[in-house]
């Protein structure tokens, strides 16, 4: 996994694992703090979007509150 770098100071995000048709998304908080988004679950337009915000460092929680919210293929 690599850290996300939360350039806003606020992201409930820790880090996040890029595969070439998913996103893993590691929040800091909650019992089941692991999340994978792939191209069948969420849309392919959505991971990409998440994938390129989770290299740039911002805005992606706020994303997937907005956009995918429960829209992930698998949470542990």
């Amino acid at each position: 996994m690599t850290p996300y770098r939360n350039l806003s100071g606020t992201s409930g995000i820790a880090a996040f694992a890029i595969k070439s048709e998913s996103i893993h998304v590691r929040f800091k908080h909650g019992d089941t703090p692991n999340y994978l988004y792939d191209f069948a679950s969420s849309g392919q337009q959505h991971v990409q979007a998440m994938q390129a915000l989770a290299l740039a460092g911002r805005g992606l929680s706020t994303y997937i509150a907005r956009h995918v919210h429960d829209r992930y293929a698998r949470r542990w």
